[in-house]
């Protein structure tokens, strides 16, 4: 009997225990964490596999010794090893050949899969990507691998999470976890992976995002570290005291900074457009990008791949102003040739190198033209990277961290923040992107960020327009408007020509204030018609009109067709349009609210 009872009673505890467990496991936020640790190792472990294969490919073809970098060779071993960027060209032209007959669609990265599709990525792009990558660095193009280990990890973690079914907000988390922590590990700095996910792929810092973002960045730290994966140390070494007087000049470079920044991403575009010009296939490009790329490498192999042997040599030695002044340029047209040209991949790390190079230079000009501030080259040359990655890449505060955790000094960190700020906002209010959302703004996209910009995409001018609109022909006189059109009846009216050809806007109370004489009563409407070329197109989303009527200063606008045909469809108020953006925006509220 008491042994019954001793199994009713060790039944019923099991049973409490298992209830306890599924208490936990229930728990939204501790699911999360879970999660984002199993993506942090997955993106750990890519970073380890792409470091890894494109390593053995820069030792095959370049016959470097094994650990040491492609970028830190002081010369080409052969002259004939300049046309390996040109059989990397080859293939990367192959595998676009073959996407474009396989009519695959143009690969979404992480950034835009957070604003437009709720974090949703498919695996065949992120191969894509990664493969493209991989043979556009292991063959020596002037480009970084962070591209494919931010849309492995986010790929991967847009997999896992859709695969179970998590809510939109959780997917989109999850990315930014899959991204954050590529960048922890291949720089081995968590914090800055963290930071990478918040300002970049997730676009908000929040507090109930702090656990899965840190899980994720220290498990993908910790497993490349495991792995051997080079970890981004900065030797800085002994370093003067920071004076008061250095910190205008290091303001100053961040804002030089910020400047190199906007015309190292126009110059990317011009020589891209330069390339689309050429009579000659796409696939082809990469190949003329890979000989351009191989004759600079005659002159320094420091332009090759990403540069994290040059960066490191650069840091380490006192070269004299020519020297650096060259190899920046050299280096900036290694890059935007093979970036311009098709290769696939990014400018994170040249825009470390680059910034490093520019920080140098501005130390050499100070010790010139007022050695009594005693501007240290390190120091700027640190400062130079973080304020020129900023400007390219984006995020402040990634930079920041990425520059403490590298040099692990506390005492640059703040004028490193505040150089990394100015160079920030000289982007943002005179340019307005980032590489990466530059390059959407050239296909046409408004994406500014990863901010979910899906809804407002959906709220069209197409869908909230009104069709059934009255307009009048733009040759009828001041009398017969009258006539046709009394006071009071409406405010605005459209006139068109032909078969509804837009031509502008009549303000019906302006033209009944006309004194009615036959001077004035015989006049055309047309000398009154206003926002001749203001017109909305039904594609546009709510933020751009809405952006429209503040800049026109109009109630009304018209809907027309396209640009060319410029027929009227529809018209468009300004109230009912902030009417409708308030009320869809204060659903989003609710349905995030609803979700945390």
């Amino acid at each position: 009997m008491l042994l019954e009872t001793d199994k009713i009673i060790n039944a019923g505890k099991l049973r409490l225990r298992l209830l306890a467990l599924l208490r936990i496991l229930n728990a939204r936020g501790i699911v999360i964490v879970l999660l984002a640790c199993m993506v942090g190792v997955l993106s750990g472990a890519v970073v380890v596999l792409i470091s890894w294969i494109v390593n053995r490919l820069h030792t095959l073809l370049y016959a470097i010794p094994p650990g040491a970098r492609l970028s830190e060779m002081f010369s080409l071993s052969r002259p004939e090893m300049a046309f390996i960027p040109i059989v990397g060209g080859v293939l990367v032209g192959l595998t676009a050949l073959y996407v474009k007959r396989r009519k695959l669609r143009r690969p979404i990265d992480p950034i835009e899969a957070n604003a437009l599709y709720g974090g949703r990525m498919s695996i065949t792009d992120t191969l894509v990507v990664v493969l493209q990558t991989i043979l556009s660095s292991g063959f020596g193009a002037s480009v970084g691998l962070e591209a494919a280990y931010t849309q492995a990890g986010s790929g991967l973690a847009s997999k896992i999470a859709c695969s179970i079914g998590l809510r939109r907000s959780d997917i989109r988390l999850l990315v930014g976890c899959g991204a954050g922590g590529a960048i922890a590990a291949a720089f081995g700095a968590p914090l800055t992976g963290a930071f990478y996910g918040f300002e970049l792929i997730i676009g908000v810092y929040s507090v109930a995002n702090v656990a899965p973002m840190m899980a994720a960045a220290v498990s993908a730290s910790l497993v490349a570290g495991y792995f051997g994966v080079t970890s981004f140390p900065i030797e800085l070494g002994e370093l003067p005291p920071m004076l008061a007087g250095q910190y205008l000049p290091f303001l100053l470079l961040g804002l030089i900074a910020g400047g190199l920044s906007i015309a190292i991403m126009q110059l990317v575009t011009l020589v891209e457009r330069l390339f689309a010009k050429l009579a000659i296939s796409s696939a082809l490009r990469p190949a003329i990008g890979g000989c351009l790329v191989g004759l600079l490498a005659l002159m320094t192999p420091q332009v090759l791949s990403s540069g994290h042997g040059a960066l490191h040599r650069e840091l380490a030695m006192n070269y004299g102003l020519y020297v650096i002044v060259e190899l920046f340029f050299l280096k900036l047209l290694a890059s935007a040739v093979s970036i311009g040209s098709g290769f696939r991949g990014g400018l994170f790390f040249a825009s470390l190198f680059l910034g490093a190079l520019a920080g140098k230079i501005f130390a050499e000009v100070m010790a010139i033209i007022s050695p009594e501030t005693g501007i240290d080259p390190v120091v700027a040359a640190v400062i130079g990277m973080t304020s020129l990655a900023v400007g390219v890449v984006g995020g402040p505060l990634t930079m920041t961290f990425l520059a403490l955790e590298s040099t692990g000094d506390l005492t640059i960190t703040g004028v490193v923040l505040a150089a990394s700020i100015m160079s920030a906002i000289l982007v943002r209010e005179t340019f307005g992107y980032s590489f990466s959302t530059w390059r959407f703004h050239l296909r046409g996209e408004t994406i500014r960020s990863a901010h979910d910009i899906s809804w407002m995409r959906d709220l069209s001018v197409g869908r909230m327009m009104r069709e059934n609109i009255r307009t009048i022909p733009c040759y009828m006189t001041v009398a017969q408007f009258r006539e046709e059109v009394p006071l009071g009846s409406v405010q605005r009216i459209i006139a068109v020509e032909g078969d509804k050809k837009y031509v502008g806007m009549l303000i019906v109370a302006e033209v009944h204030a006309l004194r009615p004489d036959p001077s004035n009563d015989e006049r055309p409407v047309s000398e009154l018609i206003k926002y001749r070329d203001i017109m909305l197109l039904p594609t546009m989303n709510v933020k751009v009109a809405a952006e429209m009527f503040a800049k026109t200063g109009s109630e009304e606008l018209a809907v027309v067709d396209d640009y060319n045909s410029r027929k009227v469809c529809g018209l468009l108020t300004e109230g009912y349009l902030l009417r409708r953006y308030a009320e869809e925006l204060d659903k989003v509220r609710k349905d995030i609210a609803g979700e945390r």
